[in-house]
């Protein structure tokens, strides 16, 4: 990764710009904690960190690569490869700055989110939330796009500020609970409430209780 480290000129690669040469594996690796590694040791400059993630790419087939105007290979993401950290909260103003304060309108709401990287995203239309349930544990694993392709995975604390701002809404005829950003209402819990369960189903979880 020669051009990346000379310097913040090799921060933002032109993307049209050919041949590259294909590095095939560069033995990186974005721990779920975002901690980046280098052939099994933690990477411990953060500026270097930083540098690296302007060109990290993902391809449609979910890969990721380290991409610059002169070579490309690629690096393993266990999770995501950024973490939200920190959550802000507040009135939305002009292009997407926020006042903190006193609980507003949920429309006119704005959330923002500090990666582990410093990086800054306010969840809107082309940065959205999502929650997916993990399939052995259950649990929720919430996510909000930081760059086309790339997430950070919403760290658990900053995950509950975000449960204790939820609010129920109907969507496509059901009561969910979820957030506003920006005018925009993302989902963080469709589970069904006991209106929407099955009497059998029902009447099964009062004999439980």
């Amino acid at each position: 990764m020669h051009d990346v480290t000379q310097g913040r000129k090799a921060e933002m690669p032109p993307i049209a710009r050919s041949p590259r040469t294909i590095c095939g594996d560069f033995r990186m690796r974005i721990a779920r904690d975002g901690t980046w590694y280098y052939q099994g040791s933690p990477i411990g400059r953060k500026e270097l960190v930083c540098l690296f993630a302007t060109v990290l790419k993902r391809e449609a087939d979910g890969s990721y690569w380290l991409e610059t105007p002169a070579e490309r290979g690629r690096i393993e993401v266990e999770d995501a490869p950024f973490v939200a950290v920190e959550l802000t909260w507040g009135h939305c103003c002009g292009e997407g700055a926020c006042e903190t304060g006193a609980r507003k309108p949920p429309a006119r709401q704005c959330l923002t989110f500090r990666t582990n990287l410093d990086e800054m995203v306010s969840a809107d239309e082309n940065h959205p939330i999502r929650v997916e349930i993990d399939p052995v544990t259950r649990e929720p694993r919430p996510y909000i796009t930081v760059r086309p392709g790339l997430e950070a995975r919403i760290s658990r604390p900053v995950f509950y500020e975000l449960v204790a701002l939820a609010q129920p809404e109907t969507v496509d005829g059901r009561e969910v609970m979820g957030v506003w950003s920006q005018g925009v209402f993302f989902i963080i819990d469709d589970s069904p409430t006991p209106e929407d369960l099955p009497e059998d189903l029902e009447e099964l979880d009062d004999e439980v209780a």
